[in-house]
């Protein structure tokens, strides 16, 4: 098939009932009643509940919302109206009191000091990759920007121990949402389902034991712009369709274009397909109206983080594994 803008473009109706099958047989081998889905307000975790919904019924589906003191406000306001749309039974646990207990939150405000001295516990502050990946061929450098109380933003390149330890302390968040999900789900005999999709999963934009940590991932092979397809197809609520995509683990407002993936999902979905199916560079060049060394930009990229992250999605390796 010749490499087009719309190459993506998926036939909703069969490949919900797909899903569904899959997650049928899955919920019947585990033996277990129904699925658990943590619900953060983001078009991800909304389709996995549809598509949980529309394969074993409303009634066997729980939605779980995990809150902490620095997600954004319309995370629940969101996640709530989508559980009302779908009249599935929810809970809501706030999570700050364990990250405060493991000293999530001063772990990485004493890293933050680090670069910035006079950073107070009041500020936001959040980290990302240098902009347009496209236009420009920069370093894959972090910085970290802060916010203060009079709303003046500071910027700071990030060097590999400052960004450790910020990294090391934002996935706690994730990794205590893991425990949460798994204590919810073996309290019901239900399966937890996961919301990781492939433009994720190919670059490692999941934490291990976090949000990787689930029993089952349906949208594991859908990119992005096709969950979008879905998620339209199957009426996931307009607040979560419009939202721009975020981790929303920082307490200053971060997209995931910004965090990581340096360019929109509409493009990054179309060339991270003609990188892992090896299309010819120019043909590429010609569908997508780009230059042959923003291709190859783009290409670099995905392969150094596919190289950095791919023992993220395997199991861990033992004596007998094959070398």
């Amino acid at each position: 098939m010749a490499f087009r803008r719309d190459i993506l473009t998926i036939d909703c109706d069969a490949e919900t009932e797909r899903i569904c099958s899959f997650i049928r047989k899955h919920v019947g081998d585990m033996r277990k009643a129904g699925a658990v889905v943590g619900l953060s307000g983001g078009i991800d975790s909304a389709l996995s509940a549809e598509l949980c919904v529309k394969a074993l019924g409303k009634e066997r589906v729980l939605g779980l919302m995990l809150p902490e003191k620095e997600s954004s406000p319309k995370s629940a306001e969101y996640a709530g109206k989508h559980v009302r749309k779908m009249g599935i039974a929810s809970e809501t646990f706030d999570i700050t009191r364990t990250l405060d207990a493991f000293g999530v939150y001063e772990r990485r405000d004493n890293a933050i000091r680090a670069v910035f001295r006079d950073y107070e516990s009041s500020w936001k502050s959040k980290i990302a990759l240098p902009a347009d990946l496209l236009s420009r061929d920069a370093l894959s450098y972090f910085t970290l920007k802060v916010q203060d109380g009079g709303g003046n933003i500071r910027s700071a390149r990030l060097n590999n121990q400052s960004l450790r330890a910020i990294v090391a302390a934002t996935n706690v968040k994730q990794r205590t949402r893991m425990v949460c999900l798994y204590h919810y789900a073996e309290r019901e005999n239900y399966l937890v389902c996961g919301t990781t999709n492939k433009s994720e999963a190919v670059q490692g934009f999941f934490v291990k034991y976090g949000d990787g940590g689930v029993d089952v991932e349906p949208l594991y092979h859908l990119y992005k712009t096709q969950v979008y397809q879905l998620a339209e197809y199957l009426g996931v609520i307009r607040e979560i369709i419009d939202r721009p995509p975020s981790p929303d683990t920082h307490s200053f407002a971060v997209t995931d274009e910004e965090y990581y993936f340096r360019m929109p999902y509409e493009t990054l979905d179309l060339l991270l397909y003609a990188w892992g199916n090896r299309v010819p560079i120019g043909e590429v060049c010609v569908a997508m109206d780009l230059t042959e060394e923003q291709v190859k930009r783009a290409f670099r990229d995905f392969t150094s983080k596919h190289n950095a992250t791919k023992h993220l999605g395997v199991a861990p390796p033992t004596p007998d594994s094959p070398t």
